[in-house]
């Protein structure tokens, strides 16, 4: 495994501490050697790497730096420069850690790097002959409109055809993305349900509590909508709306992932707000000017027999209330409401409503009404909740990163999005881009701007769950 941008954040906060809970959980291939690489500017020696590498597990693993496991991932690593126009300490790296294996290894490269060096990192691959055989993930962004992601796919398929590109987006590494399969098409109870006759709409909620921490070179070319929306909540919606596949085989599921895609309508800038907390114009590094959003909630809809007529809300942004991951499904009420519903004693009724928190561990809750004791008939909230942490062995759970390495390892495409799903999904991305709505100010703290509620009516928000 080449891991490319290896002295950069990713690679210490994600990378070499999941690759040595994988080492250690027993999940590494019998055989393997890790090769970091970066420009010579900032080479390090075999040494300094392998430190580089225990101070990053020390820091953000979960598991140890210590005994026989980590002597032998220790001695896995090495370091190879690499320019384009002078790759031999990288190529002689590669041989070194070959000869190691005993045979020709198939190598996987993780392109750690920045969108711009993606070009450049990808020709040399190709140039050198590393391509040849080999598998290559790409991080995230994948393009920050259509042309720039047609542009970035033709780059890389001139040298990986596309069963050999695994696109990464840690959220669907999750072990909870994997539960809302299992929850729809294991159970009888729920996959009847699961469609337009029964579901009035679907919310899809990750606000954090961050701010921008620094990231201003980053943020203001990029914005909440094409860093959180088209790359990571549009990718849950498939999940949630696809149709049950044939097989949970990668193609299978990636074909019913891409329908889902093909079917959304574009995005229509009258059904969406876009966000700026207090504050973000002073940040350092931002345009006193500017007019990015650090937070956006839009409503989108699906063009298919399943999902017709039901409005999917979506929303993500800095600064809010709380950190969550969380997926609502609001539920059809009654034809003829019998009870009386009396919301002057107390907070207003929460029901109908399945809530799936997809924040590792995660969990699933089942909101509906029941009869609070007493002459009168008067309903009251009750929620049944399952949780995932204490109900199974977590000790080898993995983390987003850990299973989607694996997954690349073995050269399961399962939870990695194809090429013409990225470009459908920047098509559909347009007209929100070529003239969004100006940002409206929210306070930090709280959960965006007031206009947010008149978007979702005549729905509101799960989160907070208490409004």
């Amino acid at each position: 495994m080449v891991l490319f941008g290896a002295t950069g954040d990713l690679v210490r906060r994600k990378l070499l501490p999941g690759l040595f809970h994988l080492a250690n959980a027993g999940l590494m291939p019998e055989n393997y050697r890790v090769v970091g690489s970066s420009p010579a500017a900032g080479a390090l020696s075999d040494e300094e790497f392998r430190t580089h590498a225990r101070e990053a597990v020390t820091e953000f693993g979960r598991s140890k730096p210590e005994g026989k496991a980590w002597q032998a991932f220790e001695e896995s690593l090495s370091f190879g420069a690499a320019d384009p126009e002078d790759p031999q300490p990288l190529l002689a790296a590669v041989r070194e850690a070959q000869r190691g294996l005993g045979g020709r290894a198939r190598l996987l490269a993780h392109l750690a790097v920045p969108p711009v060096a993606f070009p450049s990192v990808v020709q040399l691959l190709g140039d050198t002959g590393l391509a040849e055989d080999a598998r290559v993930i790409v991080e995230k962004p994948f393009g920050t409109d259509l042309p720039s992601a047609q542009a970035l796919n033709a780059t890389i398929h001139s040298v990986f055809d596309e069963s050999r590109i695994f696109r990464i987006d840690h959220f669907l590494g999750k072990e909870s993305v994997d539960n809302i399969l299992a929850l729809r098409f294991g159970n009888g109870l729920f996959e009847p349900i699961w469609n337009r006759d029964h579901i009035t709409h679907v919310q899809i909620d990750v606000p954090e509590e961050i701010s921008i921490e620094g990231r201003a070179r980053f943020f203001e070319g990029t914005g909440t909508f094409r860093d959180m929306i088209v790359t990571h909540l549009f990718q849950l919606m498939g999940f949630v709306a696809m149709e049950p596949p044939t097989s949970l085989e990668a193609h299978a599921l990636r074909a019913e992932k891409e329908k889902v895609f093909q079917s959304l309508r574009p995005v229509d800038p009258a059904h969406v707000v876009r966000g700026q907390y207090t504050g973000y114009r002073e940040e350092p590094g931002v345009d006193p000017q500017s007019d990015t959003e650090t937070f956006v909630a839009l409503r989108v809809e699906l063009d298919n027999w399943r999902w017709a007529g039901v409005p999917f809300f979506l929303r993500s942004g800095k600064s809010l209330g709380q950190g969550r991951h969380v997926v609502t499904l609001g539920f059809r009420e009654p034809a003829l409401r019998m009870f009386p519903m009396d919301v002057s004693h107390g907070s207003c009724l929460r029901s109908n409503e399945m809530v799936i928190d997809f924040d590792d561990p995660g969990s699933i809750t089942a909101r509906f009404l029941t009869k609070e004791p007493g002459p009168a008939m008067r309903l009251e909230n009750a929620e049944m909740v399952f949780q995932y942490a204490g109900s199974y062995n977590e000790v080898h759970a993995l983390e987003g990163y850990e299973r989607l390495i694996l997954d690349a390892m073995l050269g399961d495409q399962s939870l990695f999005t194809r090429s013409d799903g990225i470009e459908r999904l920047w098509e559909a991305a347009t007209p929100l881009l070529e003239k969004p709505p100006p940002v409206e100010p929210y306070a930090p703290g709280s959960w965006g701007p007031d206009r947010i509620h008149q978007l979702i009516e005549p729905y509101r928000w799960s989160l907070p769950a208490d409004q």
